[in-house]
């Protein structure tokens, strides 16, 4: 059964439904409820979208066990459907339903349809969509809404699963994500201001007086300053620096680090010293601690689905790049530890398991994939970081006449051919869809046959590079996703019955394929459990009978500094 949700006037109606979206029982008009919190576990609840219902009601104490969330749903849907340019919003949504005029759209971040740098590459998977955003016309009642937007999406999402049959399974896990980052966000990441602060001092010496730059970051300035001949240079000044490097005779067109690791010259090695310093001290430093932790709690906005790929990202902090040089800050409050598991090397695990190569697939079940796939494609065990690079290779574009690739091509013909389809669909300005139905977007109108034969070569082998690692890693987040939904349903099991204070065990961090989970020291043997029974379930859902093995070790930690 499920419950569509919605407040007016102050008030939270609720009307129950059946699994199609028809209301049960017939006829039944929506009733007064001041509170969630004696939904049963089994019950779907329903809504126009949980970053906008969910924070409050988890603040109060009421933890909902499982939801289906229209803006979200309404994104997987136009994605399948190829109707990118539309808008997501329940209110959008109802205008199409109904024939009413649509309403006007939050901008998203980033452009849209997908349009890449074809020469930076930079924005590959740098593009989200804005907040659903968008009101329901005057006169129109918001729990009817929902129950009629509800029925929609259920007859499509049933459209969509006879073309993918995963495609419902991805919205409950998305709808479930959704969940999990309002909790996560709610209960927050520990950390340690102490700690913290003497990492800085560590590696920036003493916090400056009246800001400016630490000690050791003007030191590395000044050290750069000599070496480039350069008294006034500013480091921080790409131009600058840039007309620094030339007028030293180096033949630079960008300061990237794998541009400057190729040149041989004694600035180099400093300059990436101070790269590395100012951004500690830009993005982790002083002022974004004080910023950003509170009470011993680091509490960004995620943002499930964030990019188009499907990973997650986060609005303001850089909660999903936490440096290594800062991770010892993340500590366990006393009584407590933190359990801290990744999945090793999973995207080529999904690509074997999507390929069905049958070498592949047996390499995945040797431990270590790139030094398996060293010794049986290049003879050569010691030659893991060649095989490595192959491998990145394939799947993200690059690397066209290296050996190691067409080694790899020889030994895994199928998990290769695989690629090679999705991009050749990408640079025919198609799109490529996820095991569980997740879409590429388009790329802009025009973009791909602009101006120039040589320029629109070079635009359409770059979208062929983003749909070959899409689909791949949409496949990996839609992995991801199923383990996140099945982890957070485990760990609500452990917590027990009751409302959401915090003391049981609680997903604090995620990242692509890492989980981080705050636990009493008691529970933390059942939190690996945990995690290790929803690795398994995530890989049985989304990745079939392909007997792919996908590694998900969870290490019990004080410190996140301490993950092996």
């Amino acid at each position: 059964m499920r419950i569509c949700v919605a407040d007016v006037d102050g008030r939270r109606l609720l009307r129950p439904v059946d699994d199609a979206g028809r209301p049960r029982p017939p006829g039944a008009a929506g009733r007064d409820e001041t509170s969630l919190g004696d939904v049963p576990p089994d019950v779907r609840v329903v809504w126009a979208e949980t970053a906008a219902v969910y924070p409050q009601l988890y603040a109060d104490g009421v933890r909902i066990a499982r939801c289906h969330d229209l803006a979200v749903t309404e994104g997987l849907l136009l994605g399948h459907e190829g109707r990118w340019s539309e808008g997501r919003s329940p209110a959008a949504a109802w205008a199409r339903l109904t024939g009413a005029p649509p309403p006007p759209e939050p901008q998203p971040r980033g452009d849209q349809p997908w349009a890449p740098d074809a020469e930076t590459q930079e924005t590959l998977f740098d593009v989200a969509p804005g907040p659903a955003g968008g009101a329901l016309p005057a006169g129109v009642e918001p729990l009817a809404a929902v129950v009629a937007l509800h029925a929609d999406q259920q007859a499509r999402v049933a459209a969509a699963r006879r073309e993918v049959p995963g495609f419902a399974l991805l919205v409950a896990a998305e709808s479930a994500a959704a969940l999990t980052a309002v909790e996560m966000t709610h209960v927050g990441l520990p950390w340690s201001a102490t700690v913290h602060d003497a990492l800085l001092e560590e590696a920036l010496g003493p916090r400056p007086v009246h800001g400016g730059r630490p000690a050791r970051l003007q030191a590395v300035a000044e050290e750069l300053a000599a070496l480039l001949e350069e008294p006034r240079l500013n480091p921080d000044s790409q131009p600058e620096l840039l007309r620094a490097l030339r007028r030293a005779g180096l033949p630079v067109r960008s300061t990237r680090r794998h541009e400057l690791q190729s040149l041989d010259h004694p600035v180099i090695e400093p300059l990436l010293r101070y790269r590395e310093l100012a951004r500690l001290h830009a993005a982790n430093g002083w002022a974004w601690r004080e910023h950003w932790v509170r009470h011993g709690r680091f509490r960004p906005e995620y943002v499930p689905g964030g990019v188009v790929s499907g990973r997650w990202a986060s609005r303001g902090g850089g909660a999903l790049q936490i440096p290594r040089a800062v991770r010892g800050a993340v500590v366990a409050e006393p009584g407590r530890v933190l359990v801290v598991a990744d999945a090793g090397q999973l995207e080529p695990r999904v690509l074997a398991a999507m390929s069905r190569d049958r070498g592949l697939v047996a390499a995945t079940r040797q431990g270590d994939l790139y030094a398996a796939l060293a010794a049986e494609a290049l003879g050569r065990p010691e030659a893991r970081a060649d095989a490595k690079l192959g491998m990145l290779s394939a799947m993200y574009g690059g690397g066209a006449g290296s050996p190691a690739l067409a080694a790899l091509r020889r030994r895994f013909p199928a998990a290769l051919e695989l690629l090679e389809d999705a991009a050749r669909t990408g640079e025919d300005g198609g799109s490529v869809r996820s095991v569980l139905g997740r879409a590429s977007p388009p790329a802009a109108d025009g973009w791909l046959d602009g101006p120039g034969d040589e320029a629109a070569g070079g635009r359409r082998r770059a979208y062929g590079r983003f749909t070959r690692n899409f689909v791949v890693q949409a496949s990996a987040a839609d992995w991801a996703s199923v383990l996140i939904a099945s982890l957070r349903t485990r760990l609500h099991e452990l917590a027990g019955p009751g409302p959401s204070d915090g003391a049981g065990p609680h997903l604090v961090f995620f990242q692509h394929d890492e989980v981080m989970v705050e636990s009493p020291q008691a529970l933390a043997g059942a939190v690996v459990e945990a995690i290790t029974a929803a690795g398994a379930e995530a890989t049985r859902l989304v990745l079939g009978d392909a007997d792919v093995h996908v590694p998900l070790d969870a290490a019990v930690v004080r410190s996140y500094a301490d993950k092996p």
